[in-house]
């Protein structure tokens, strides 16, 4: 049994469904104590085409993690892709009130939202509103703004969006079983938190996280994500194309 607090990632994918349960240590750290898998059916590119199906499926994976991890999962964080995921890059901008000049967290939310009123696709909901540089009276790349003292507050984000029904039909997945989703996570973000140092984000890197259905990419710049998105083409396709090509059977499945 676990005996800190449990953190669980669940991923939808083309191929497979796959849920991951950590165990936070005193020293910030995250002990692996499951992993649970199931072939995933009624997913199509990232997205669920068979609701019923999918759940069934998300279920086997939740009840091998927990087989595997010695305990029961009541909540989970949702990694979510698909070829609906797009991004932007935004500046807010705030003017501070003339009877104070020194910057404080509401200014940061306000920049924040600031920065969020710009016009997506109605259908479309916002994921993540991920922070670039802060900029203070002209001044650029300020890291935290709070305390300094200035009259004009800027930020540049990074946007991330997506369809909201495709959002809310794998969030219903989960709920259904029932277990609570804590949060929505953008699946190459989370990929990157993994595998990158914030070094390696320093000097610029591109991860491209390959599934059955999509490929997802995500791009750090100077430390700052510049861009991200989703191609609805996968691992998948390569079996496909090569069997097209060479006129040979192709299995309906590939599973990693």
């Amino acid at each position: 049994m676990a005996s800190g607090d449990l953190i669980v990632g669940l991923e939808i994918g083309t191929s497979k469904v796959c849920v991951v349960v950590g165990e936070t240590r005193p020293d910030g750290t995250l002990k692996i104590l499951g992993v649970g898998q199931a072939p995933s059916r009624g997913v199509r590119k990232g997205e669920i085409v068979d609701f019923e199906t999918a759940m069934k499926c998300v279920h086997e994976a939740v009840v091998d993690a927990e087989q595997k991890s010695d305990v029961m999962i009541r909540s989970v964080y949702v990694a979510v892709a698909g070829g609906h995921i797009q991004s932007f890059n935004n500046r807010g901008c705030v003017m501070l009130p003339e009877e104070r000049d020194e910057i404080d967290e509401q200014d940061v939310e306000d920049v924040k939202i600031n920065a969020r009123e710009v016009s997506i696709p109605a259908q479309n909901a916002f994921l993540h509103s991920i922070i670039q540089h802060y900029h203070v009276d002209g001044q650029d790349c300020v890291l935290n703004p709070v305390g300094m003292l200035g009259e004009k507050l800027e930020a540049d984000f990074h946007i991330i969006h997506g369809v909201r029904t495709r959002v809310q039909n794998t969030i219903r997945c989960v709920k259904e079983l029932p277990l609570e989703v804590e949060d929505v996570v953008f699946s190459a973000l989370a990929a990157a938190q993994v595998v990158l140092t914030q070094h390696q984000k320093n000097l610029g890197a591109l991860v491209v996280d390959i599934g059955g259905g999509t490929a997802d990419y995500i791009l750090y710049v100077d430390g700052a994500v510049k861009q991200s998105g989703a191609l609805a083409v996968g691992g998948d396709h390569i079996p496909k194309k090569a069997a097209a090509f060479w006129a040979i059977a192709c299995p309906a499945k590939q599973f990693c």
